[in-house]
């Protein structure tokens, strides 16, 4: 079967879907949590830092402990076994044990992450992996948007431990749905990625670190703009509950549009440019938040979230287009510099919020999303394939297979 073919592609819709449907499943519940356990709002936010957390740590691994394993097969068994965390979380007899499955979701989410984008830098090329990665990306819109939603809706109306259970089947049928339409690769023996020193160079060019710090600006801008938007929301004027925060995020929805529109214009632009538009509307969107206006303060919402999920797509497609055969190692990077990022967006807009509100939550935001594009148009210069070195090193590194840099075209 080509994986080429529309079923593969949306198999790939639903690999974004299977990776992102847990993630940040508690955002719109942390008051239940803190009145269940009895503990404070502070501390059941940590329900979702622990998960992003996880990410962040288990992300540079994923290659080298995967990849020797055919793809399809990791990424249908990782998206299977997230079923089994949610399903633990639904029956938590402690506050701590909630945070113990929170954070086995949370290393197994970069496997599916990691092996998707791998696999469409492997079968795709040249403006075509910007436009599978957007739609992949697209992916995980709906995923986190499906997460929030059925967390917050069944939290107001059932109870939050059957909206875990009801997230386990989702799941299950993902995967399903992954098995049945994801294509099986050739059956080929895996190339060794770059390994020592001559690896860890490949790994840490200038543009691919600079690709790890958009990507901290860029979640770590989200992070802060749900959060504490949905605390701001929570009071008054506006006093929205569970179910309202959760259809909130419906916001997201409205870049399921626009990123494959946006994937597919750009496959012969540069990456930088796809990144200003993100940026531009990160920043209108943030500032539209802060009109008292609850109708303008969610349009600015779905601006500002539409451009976090363009800007994640334009880092992903510039990633797996530069970084060559270490590809894999560079989207775990990729990954630890982007929940890092979530992390400190959870934490660090609260030492504002104190003192200063949403007002100057949004101010850091703003720097932050400003600050995604100034590294991008400092760092993603160089084609990076190119860049690679032309001849192998001497000893381990001369194991390395280098394939010809002209196949991965993108920039």
């Amino acid at each position: 079967m080509n994986s080429r073919t529309p079923k593969a592609r949306i198999a790939l819709f639903l690999c974004g879907c299977a990776a992102f449907l847990n993630l940040y499943s508690t955002q719109s519940i942390l008051q239940e949590f803190a009145l269940d356990f009895e503990v404070s709002a502070k501390l059941a936010g940590w329900s979702i830092t622990v998960t992003t957390l996880a990410v962040a740590i288990t992300a540079p691994f994923v290659s080298r402990v995967f990849r020797r394993f055919e793809q399809r097969s990791v990424i249908v068994g990782a998206s299977l076994l997230l079923a089994l965390p949610a399903l633990l979380t639904a029956h938590a007899h402690s506050f701590t044990e909630l945070l113990v499955w929170r954070f086995v979701e949370g290393m197994l989410i970069p496997i599916v992450f990691a092996t998707s984008v791998a696999y469409i830098g492997d079968r795709w090329s040249a403006g075509a992996v910007t436009e599978i990665t957007s739609l992949y990306v697209a992916g995980t819109v709906l995923g986190g948007f499906a997460g929030r939603f059925v967390t917050g809706v069944m939290t107001e109306y059932v109870g939050w431990r059957e909206a875990f259970e009801l997230l386990a089947a989702i799941s299950v049928l993902t995967s399903l749905g992954i098995y049945w339409l994801l294509p099986a690769p050739p059956r080929v023996k895996p190339e060794a990625p770059p390994v020592g020193a001559y690896g860890l160079r490949a790994l840490c060019r200038k543009p691919l670190l600079a690709a790890y710090g958009v990507g901290f600006c860029v979640l770590f801008a989200q992070i802060a703009t749900f959060t504490y938007a949905g605390l701001y929301l929570s009071q008054a004027p506006f006093n929205l509950g569970a179910a309202a925060l959760g259809m909130l995020y419906g916001v997201f929805l409205l870049a399921l549009v626009v990123i494959p529109i946006a994937g597919r214009l750009s496959q012969s632009r540069p990456h930088v440019q796809m990144l200003a538009g993100a940026v531009v509307l990160g920043v209108c969107g943030s500032i539209l938040t802060l009109l008292p206006s609850l109708w303008l303060i969610v349009l600015g919402l779905a601006l500002s979230s539409t451009g976090v999920f363009l800007a994640q797509a334009c880092a992903n497609a510039f990633i797996t287009a530069t970084a060559g055969p270490a590809k894999a190692g560079a989207v775990g990077l990729y990954l630890t510099a982007y929940y890092l990022g979530g992390s400190f967006g959870a934490i660090v807009p609260a030492l504002l919020w104190s003192r200063f509100g949403w007002q100057g939550c949004v101010a850091l935001i703003i720097v932050f999303q400003l600050l995604s594009l100034l590294i991008a148009i400092c760092g993603w210069r160089s084609p990076a394939p190119a860049a690679l070195p032309d001849r192998q090193p001497q000893g381990r590194a001369a194991a390395v297979n280098l394939p010809d840099p002209s196949s991965n075209k993108g920039i």
